[in-house]
């Protein structure tokens, strides 16, 4: 990891702890609106930190297994060049996703979102798709604790939507869903499909970031 990397994730788990100790503070605290911003800074940044911590461990154990391979004991050499093998693995996984962690971010991402479910090409297959589609939605958004609301709904005439549009609100839900947007297919035996012949269907999913009015 290049040195000017490892400076900034030391500014960013500086500022990390900076954060936590003014969360704490009464005076912060009372003041609501400052308190919401920390927060979700303080959010944003726990990711980061925790790759951060991640790595210097796994750093700490390829050190430790690099003194091991300097052992007299054939088996301890052996479990050593194993464990260096898995950890150097590992640590390129983690500085791949803290590269990720540390572009700059989409300033609608903590945002709540809208979600537009429309079938395409398929028919009645492409609505039961589409109503596929809003549960694994829905139960993600569950596991999140985040609550959906149900806009406006158009139901197919063999279940699922021909179109749907729900409101989903939570912090960071628009960094979570913004790249389902797009044209989504599935290729199977539909359940309206009474010769067991494989069908193509479609549905396009748009997810939109819920903005603040902005005064003309």
């Amino acid at each position: 990891m290049k040195e000017t990397i490892r400076e900034r994730l030391a500014q960013v788990s500086e500022r990390y702890e900076e954060v936590g100790l003014l969360l704490s503070d009464q005076a912060v605290f009372s003041d609501q609106n400052r308190y919401r911003d920390l927060s979700r800074e303080y959010a944003q940044l726990e990711p980061v930190v925790q790759a951060w911590t991640q790595w210097q461990e796994t750093r700490d154990s390829i050190e430790e297994a690099q003194q091991m391979l300097q052992e007299n004991d054939p088996e301890l050499r052996e479990m050593a060049a194993e464990e260096l093998e898995e950890k150097q693995q590992r640590i390129e996984t983690l500085e791949q996703g803290i590269q990720v962690l540390l572009l700059p971010k989409d300033p609608n991402d903590e945002n709540n979102i809208f979600i537009e479910i429309r079938a395409g090409t398929g028919g009645d297959e492409a609505a039961i798709f589409a109503g596929d589609l809003f549960r694994m939605y829905q139960k993600y958004a569950e596991s999140r604790g985040w609550p959906m609301e149900i806009l406006s709904q158009n139901l197919g005439e063999h279940g699922g939507f021909r179109e749907i549009i729900v409101r989903v609100a939570g912090q960071g839900a628009y960094s979570r869903f913004k790249f389902e947007s797009g044209t989504h297919r599935v290729q199977r035996v539909p359940e309206t499909e009474s010769q067991g012949r494989i069908h193509t269907s479609a549905c396009t999913v748009a997810i939109l970031p819920e903005v603040e009015d902005v005064e003309a």
